[in-house]
């Protein structure tokens, strides 16, 4: 038997990670809870209009990407290629199923919009369904952005 199998661990090392792990966790529920217990973030129901807006539809192209066009002006806004945005693909496909099951077509538009303060959300003129994308992150909430005018709104 090796002095290390004989000598116990040390018992300030066991106390120390301890104490770590659990900071951690108190930290970590802190502000899950802050963010749960947020108000909402301003929207139209709270009467506020949109600092930055548009009116947005998506078609598939033949080269298996997605055609994004201003639905005022027929404009492309933007093309995402094949295999590429996939947290913009998988928002959109969330709610082009929606309304599948509810028999309405690609026509009626979907509205993105960034509020005073800076909050950004996605809406179906359809269905009235409307994503929070500020509660995915920055770096997806960034994906719909570049899709907005630069300043004041559209559509």
């Amino acid at each position: 038997m090796s002095e290390i199998d004989s000598q116990p661990f040390p018992r300030g090392a066991l106390i120390s990670a301890a104490a770590l792990i659990a900071l951690s966790v108190a930290v970590t529920a802190a502000v899950r809870f802050q963010r749960i217990q947020a108000p909402p973030p301003a929207s139209a129901e709270a009467g506020l209009t949109p600092t930055r807006m548009i009116d947005l539809q998506f078609a598939d192209s033949a080269d298996g990407g997605v055609s994004i066009r201003d639905s005022a002006t027929g404009r492309e806004v933007s093309h995402l290629a094949p295999d590429s945005n996939g947290f913009v693909r998988g928002v959109m496909r969330g709610l082009v199923r929606e309304r599948k099951m509810r028999h309405i077509g690609s026509t009626p538009p979907f509205r993105l919009a960034q509020w005073p303060d800076r909050h950004m959300t996605l809406q179906d003129t359809a269905t009235g369904a409307e994503i929070d994308l500020d509660a995915f992150g920055d770096i997806n909430r960034d994906a719909f952005s570049v899709l907005l005018p630069r300043s004041g709104a559209s559509s």
